[in-house]
């Protein structure tokens, strides 16, 4: 197969996940949990061996992100993977869109486009770039990569799901380095002054950016008060908890935007990575990869 062929939906995985996202919607937060978790584990052994083929990404926060990626996906957002474009789906935005690695595990997961095209990742010519494309890979609602972007554009989703009476949710996931970006909180601000109650923001809240620490580079602590303070309902969770990410997820209960604050792991579920600085761009070697799989095994 060329590598400059599109990206068609994976029709079995498709009507699979529909099924089975039905399923975990209507299913209370514990009773979702330990699905999510199996599917989780398989996102987190994908984006591995996608990695390694590609012998780039970002593994670190790949694997601080899959959890809630994954509740987003198969169990809160209205997607169908056979009709990205429908005007009445849920909008989902990965803002930090270095990530892409995570995402493309999961959008293969839903039936977006075949699994065994992630082998493709960042290859010349291929659609999966090494950040999102909204043209080239469907699933995608917006091209990201440039911090600071993908929350202003996910705001303005859900505006315009308000200014023309839609029920469409938007949710947007940061890095928590990206939130010293300046457009963010503008974005933040225009949210909670438009009311948009359909919007939830959440900080993939690892405490790892590029090289160092957020808070020796710039301290974002306490953060949850900052979204507070821009007019925003907060809470704050465990971000490997699928049951806790599940309920944070449910809409606004006070007809504001919604920030969640997911305390995560950076490299979570590989021992050696984990909230490990250098991992944010390392590339793992075949060893070290054996070793991972083992740790994600079953």
């Amino acid at each position: 197969m060329a590598l400059e062929t599109p990206l068609r939906p994976d029709d079995a995985a498709a009507l699979a996940y529909a099924e089975c996202s039905a399923r975990l919607r209507s299913a209370t937060p514990a009773q979702a949990a330990p699905e999510l978790a199996g599917i989780a584990k398989r996102i987190r052994r994908d984006v591995l061996t996608t990695i390694q083929a590609a012998r780039m990404g970002h593994v670190g926060g790949d694997l601080s992100v899959t959890d809630l990626l994954v509740t987003a996906m198969w169990s809160v957002l209205r997607l169908d993977p056979r009709d990205p474009s429908s005007a009445s789906r849920d909008r989902f935005v990965l803002s930090k869109g270095h990530c892409a690695a995570a995402l493309y595990a999961t959008l293969a997961s839903c039936g977006f486009f075949p699994r065994k095209r992630l082998s493709e990742f960042m290859a010349p010519l291929s659609p999966l770039n090494g950040h999102p494309n909204r043209v080239k890979v469907p699933g995608v609602e917006t091209n990201t990569g440039p911090l600071g972007h993908g929350f202003p554009v996910a705001t303005g989703c859900a505006l315009g799901a308000k200014l023309r009476g839609e029920t469409w949710r938007t949710i947007v996931v940061l890095g928590d380095g990206e939130m010293q970006e300046g457009s963010n909180w503008e974005a933040a601000m225009t949210a909670a002054h438009h009311g948009l109650a359909d919007l939830t923001a959440v900080v993939d809240r690892n405490r790892l950016q590029q090289g160092a620490r957020t808070e020796d580079t710039k301290a974002l602590d306490p953060l949850d008060a900052k979204w507070e303070s821009f007019g925003w309902e907060t809470r704050v969770i465990d971000g490997h908890d699928h049951a806790a990410i599940k309920q944070a997820l449910e809409p606004s209960t006070s007809g504001r935007p919604v920030a969640v604050v997911a305390n995560t792991t950076k490299g979570k579920g590989v021992s050696f990575m984990e909230d490990r600085a250098e991992w944010h761009h390392k590339v793992p070697t075949d060893e070290q990869v054996r070793l991972a799989l083992a740790e994600l095994a079953g």
